[in-house]
Order: C-alpha cells, then sequence, then structure tokens
C-alpha cells in the first residue's frame, strides 16, 4: 500500500510559535460538552478558593474521564480546552495519513483485504510507555513529541477525493485516540458517507455514551483495545478499567461492528489468568465479537522486556477459544501462528479466509455465510457483487 505524499506544515522549529499556539488556530466549538451551572459561590466555598475561579466550566464527554475543564485550560488531552465557557476541539487536519489495508486496524471481520484511508490528529487522553504512535499521541505530553509534531490543513472534501483516488472503502480514524478529535472524525465521515464509504475507529475504548451515541450515525467499525484487566495497570497508562469494560458492552448493543485488541505485553498483562478474564469477559458481551491478541516489541518509553514470545501469543489464543470465543486470532507474527490468522467456520470447522499477515490470501464468504454449510458468519461482508476482484477465486 502506499504512504501518501502529502505537504506538511511543520509546527515546531526554532522560528515558529510554540505548537499549543498553532494548533489553536485549527478549532472549532465541539459539540460534547455542557456549561456547568451550579451555585459557584457554594462550591467555591467549599474549596476555599475565590469563585470567579468557578465560573464558566465545562464538562467534556469525548471521553471516560470526562473532563470538569476550567476556563482558560485544556482536558487531559491537552487539545480540548475551554475558553471563555466554551469548548474548543481540533478541527482541518491530520497528523498522519496512510492508505492502509484494513486487516491492519486490525478488522478481520469487516470488508476483507478493503484499503482504509487512515488518518490521525494529535492528542490522547492515555498514556502509555510502548505506544507506537507516540510521535503524534503524547503532544503537549512528552517534550520529544512536541517537538517532531507537525501536521496537514485539509478539508473534508479533499480528504473524501483522496480517499476515492486510491479506490478506500473505509475511512479509518486512528494513529492517537480518535474519540478526543469526534467532532472532526464525523465531519470527515459524514462527507465519506455521501459516496458509499465506511467510517470506522481504532480506539483505545475510554469512551462515554454520550460521544458513542454521536459517531454512531457515520461509525460502523469499532476496534477497541482492552490492554488489561487489572484497574492497577489501566492506572499506570493514566486510564481505568471499567469505561473500557462498559464501551465493549455500549458499542456492541448500540449495533458498532465491534473487534477487540489485547497487545499482551511480558510481565504486564500476559498471565493465563489475566488472559483468561479478557476472553471470559468479551465472551459474557457476545461470543461472536472477535478477540485480536497480538505481539509487542519494545517501543518508545518500555524497552526493558522483549518481544512477546510465540509460544505465549499461541495460547493465548487457545484460550480465547477455552472461554467461549468463536474467533480468536494471533496478529503481529505473520506465518508463525498456526490457523490463528484464519477465520473458520464455527459450525463445521472449513477454512472461510485464509490470511498471511495483512494479506488475504483466499476468500469464501458467500452471502455473508459459508460455502458449505449456510452457517451466518458475523461481521460486515462484501455483498457479492462487490467482491474486488484479487479476492475472487
Amino acid at each position: 500500500m502506499p504512504v501518501l505524499q502529502h505537504k506538511r506544515l511543520k509546527v515546531k522549529e526554532a522560528q515558529q510559535m510554540p505548537i499549543a499556539k498553532v494548533l489553536r488556530e485549527f478549532v472549532r466549538e465541539g459539540e460534547l460538552y455542557r456549561r456547568i451551572e451550579d451555585n459557584k459561590s457554594q462550591v467555591a466555598k467549599e474549596a476555599g478558593v475565590p469563585e470567579e475561579l468557578f465560573a464558566n466550566r465545562v464538562e467534556c464527554f469525548a471521553c471516560g474521564h470526562r473532563c470538569i475543564i476550567f476556563d482558560g485550560l485544556p482536558g487531559v488531552c491537552r487539545v480540548r480546552f475551554n475558553e471563555g465557557g466554551k469548548l474548543y476541539v481540533p478541527w482541518g487536519y491530520v497528523g498522519a495519513l496512510n492508505v492502509d489495508p484494513i486487516e491492519k486496524k486490525p478488522f478481520f471481520h469487516a470488508y476483507p483485504g478493503a484499503r482504509t484511508l487512515s488518518f490521525g490528529m494529535l492528542g490522547c487522553d492515555l498514556r502509555c510507555p510502548y505506544c507506537q504512535n507516540w510521535q503524534i499521541s503524547q503532544v503537549m505530553k512528552d517534550a520529544v513529541s512536541t517537538m517532531l509534531a507537525d501536521f496537514t490543513p485539509i478539508t473534508p472534501e479533499e480528504f473524501v477525493k483522496m480517499a476515492l483516488r486510491y479506490k478506500a472503502k473505509v475511512l479509518t480514524s486512528t494513529y492517537n485516540e480518535p474519540l478526543i478529535t469526534s467532532e472532526w472524525a464525523v465531519a470527515l465521515f459524514r462527507e465519506g458517507k455521501k459516496f458509499g464509504l465506511v467510517g470506522s475507529y481504532v480506539s483505545n475504548g475510554n469512551a462515554t455514551p454520550e460521544v458513542l451515541d454521536y459517531i454512531r450515525p457515520v461509525v460502523d467499525l469499532f476496534k477497541i483495545d482492552l490492554k488489561s484487566m487489572r484497574e492497577k495497570n489501566y492506572r499506570e497508562l493514566g486510564g481505568k478499567l471499567q469505561p473500557v469494560l462498559d464501551t465493549i458492552r455500549w458499542a456492541w448493543e448500540r449495533g458498532f461492528w465491534v473487534e477487540v485488541v489485547t497487545l499482551v505485553v511480558p510481565k504486564f498483562n500476559d498471565s493465563e489468568e489475566e488472559l483468561r478474564d479478557a476472553a471470559r469477559y468479551i465472551a459474557s458481551v457476545s461470543p461472536d465479537i472477535p478477540w485480536h491478541v497480538t505481539a509487542f516489541h519494545p517501543d518508545y518509553l518500555m524497552t526493558d522486556r522483549g518481544a512477546t514470545p510465540v509460544k505465549t501469543l499461541i495460547r493465548a489464543a487457545e484460550i480465547g477459544y477455552e472461554e467461549g470465543l468463536k474467533f480468536v486470532y494471533a496478529g503481529n507474527l505473520p506465518g508463525m501462528v498456526g490457523p490463528y490468522e484464519n477465520t473458520y467456520c464455527p459450525k463445521c470447522h472449513a477454512l472461510l479466509i485464509e490470511r498471511y499477515g495483512f494479506q488475504v490470501r483466499r476468500y469464501r464468504i458467500v452471502d455473508g455465510k459459508c460455502p458449505d454449510c449456510s452457517e451466518p458468519i458475523p461481521g460486515i461482508w462484501w455483498k457479492d457483487e462487490e467482491v474486488p476482484h484479487y479476492l475472487r477465486q
């Protein structure tokens, strides 16, 4: 897949303004917030601070932190900020832009073999020490990330024209956390929907019911990271476990096509007990949800341990099946995990989709069903007349 060549606007050079000031030019008033109109005098008195500090506060609903943001300050993500009692949000740019196979997201049960135009913005509501996209996700939290940051101004119309030019079926908000830039993603996806393009999120899952309802009309595919089943681990990443567990259930109940990913990190979340807890929880929401267990490699601030062993990843996949999941995949180790790259019919066990890494080698699903036993296969599949020529046998 090509990496798109596009003109970038550098935002951190010696002769330029600080990035925080530059980004203030690429915002608009958001929709996912409410002003807090409580008794400021009483609240101020209880807090022991001047009353005026409590004026113009807003509550942001973009992520599970539900930040109460004071006038003149940003939220945890550093890119949504309160000015004069209004919440301003990122708008009108991309910080990363590529054409990817949809399997890279990973979505294995949605338009196999499709291209997706993937974009990211700047900022994140978490601070994962192993983040592969830290150059954009940790802007204004990490000094090096802030120094390296750049972005490209773009309009929804330009973005969608690019997707059509590269024959992308899907538009994906990814790389940084899409929830915190939902207003911009919705604008892009609305434009894409006019041309039959599908919207998708690759998210850490730290959502709220409000943001899920907001994006649902234009987002069909929702990948959620379940990074751990331990509250202590989530605290280390700057989040909480329960909002992510809730998001998996909320998203599924709202009709998103959900796939869950757990990056298996040695000495962090790789115990059999924790992996079993994760699989059991996903199965309790629906055994039809695909679970991807993927291999860690040292990155960013976490270089004190080696990559995930193949045997650990295979055992994680086995655990998923033992706990009742119908579709479990082992990722990031192409050709090394046996059958765990492929999709099989849960009824007759026929091979339905053969993969090698992100490449689809064989596609046998017909009208969303197994061609051998007619078992419906959960997912969002190509209509027969839409199947790309390179997938036809």
